[in-house]
């Protein structure tokens, strides 16, 4: 992702360099993450544990950002090439399909991360996900996926793109020369960063579907669009910028080391003959 466009990433390569960049920002910015979903907590932040605990869910979050970044990675390389890389559409129906394909992983530890965030289940990762289980079933684990898809599409159809473009403009700046994985990272903070704010409502309601009840303890039992009904009737519209700054901050910061992590260690493989 280096700026040279030419030649499609081979899968493989996508596939471990994707992983690397996945669990490297979800680790090293995890407590950014847990300030963030508490922000957005039904019960609110001091009551979903303030500033306590901010490592709880860590475990699920490590499970789940190899799998799911990897995924995105390969989907996402291997189908904007298919379709004609400097092509804007091939890079939105690019980004769709990759986001699609990620969140069936993302969706599962998602819940579990967050409910442990929230302080509504153990902090252990087994013993969290058998609570899950116990309450809801497998279904339990799905909840908040439709609302899941409706953020990070959007996101990704305006990060990717931005990104890209970014890329060109800089590799035109320095006429020709390619990006070095700094150059990268940084046009992957300025584009995660526009785009967390532009979807913070849609992370508030799946935020919110995640945790399953409203600030009166009232469960969310009928979808996306119930949720954000009622989001707006009884906290009003600032109710969806819940958690904008740290949204935007933990964003645009794991944009810097998702990008930047995901271009050297593509390097480094590409370099090993992967």
């Amino acid at each position: 992702m280096g700026g040279e466009s030419a030649a499609p990433t081979p899968f493989a390569r996508a596939l471990c360099a994707g992983g690397a960049a996945g669990f490297a920002v979800d680790v090293s910015l995890f407590p950014i993450d847990t300030v963030k979903t508490r922000l957005q907590a039904p019960q609110g932040f001091l009551k979903a544990g303030g500033f306590t605990g901010i490592y709880r869910g860590l475990g699920a979050a490590a499970a789940g950002s190899v799998p799911g970044a990897a995924l995105f990675f390969s989907v996402y390389e291997t189908t904007r090439h298919v379709l004609g890389a400097d092509s804007v559409l091939a890079q939105i129906a690019a980004a769709s399909a990759g986001e699609l394909c990620a969140c069936s992983i993302r969706v599962p530890v998602e819940v579990v991360k967050q409910s442990q965030q929230a302080g509504q289940i153990d902090a252990s990762l087994g013993r969290g996900a058998a609570q899950i289980y116990a309450a809801g079933g497998l279904a339990a684990f799905y909840r908040g996926f439709a609302a899941t898809v409706m953020r990070e599409v959007p996101f990704s159809i305006l990060q990717m793109p931005l990104l890209e473009r970014m890329k060109v403009l800089w590799v035109g700046a320095r006429r020709g020369e390619p990006l070095a994985p700094v150059h990268v990272a940084l046009c992957g903070s300025l584009s995660g960063g526009v785009a967390a704010a532009a979807t913070t409502p849609l992370d508030v309601v799946k935020t919110r579907l995640m945790l399953g009840a409203d600030a009166a303890g009232v469960a969310y039992d009928r979808g996306t669009l119930e949720c954000a009904r009622r989001i707006a009737a009884h906290e009003g519209p600032r109710a969806f910028f819940s958690g904008l700054s740290a949204r935007v901050f933990w964003l645009s910061l794991g944009g810097l080391v998702y990008f930047g992590a995901y271009d050297a260690s593509s390097a480094a493989l590409r370099d090993a003959g992967v």
